[in-house]
Formats: structure tokens, C-alpha cells, sequence
């Protein structure tokens, strides 16, 4: 019975504390900017200088791997005593 006292006190709290949240912070004003999270805002302007934009991503992908070294199959370079 102590432990239900508990649970109904903490949740009584938590609405508390957002009503109170609420009242202080308002609803009136935006808090978020809509315009922020639009795609035109991450989209690239149409004349922006896009590094290997015409490139494809199987040649970039390719590119990028070969940058490194094969693996030659034995050691992996760690030497036992």
C-alpha cells in the first residue's frame, strides 16, 4: 500500500511540475522555427560549386576505397615469442 501512496505522489508531481512548466514557458509563442527544418533550407542553391557533383557514386565509392592498401592474407603484423 505504501509503494501505490508512492507512485500516485511522483505521478501528482510530474503533472504538477508540467503544469506549472507550462504556465511559466506559454504556449503563445513558436518555439521552433518551421522554416529551419524545410528542404529548401538543405537543398544546394542551383549554382553552388558541388565538389564531384557530376560524378557518379559508384566512381566516388571506388575512389574512396582506393585510397588503401590490400590486405595480404598470413600475418597481421603482431610477432609471437
Amino acid at each position: 500500500m505504501s509503494i501505490l501512496k508512492e507512485i500516485v505522489a511522483a505521478v501528482a508531481g510530474v503533472y504538477a511540475l508540467l503544469f506549472v512548466c507550462d504556465a511559466v514557458f506559454g504556449v503563445g509563442e513558436a518555439r521552433f522555427d518551421d522554416a529551419y527544418y524545410s528542404a529548401s533550407f538543405y537543398a544546394p542553391r542551383p549554382k553552388e560549386f558541388r565538389f564531384a557533383g557530376d560524378t557518379p557514386p559508384a566512381v566516388r565509392v571506388s575512389d574512396a576505397f582506393a585510397q588503401f592498401a590490400p590486405v595480404k592474407p598470413g600475418r597481421t603484423g603482431a610477432t609471437r615469442r
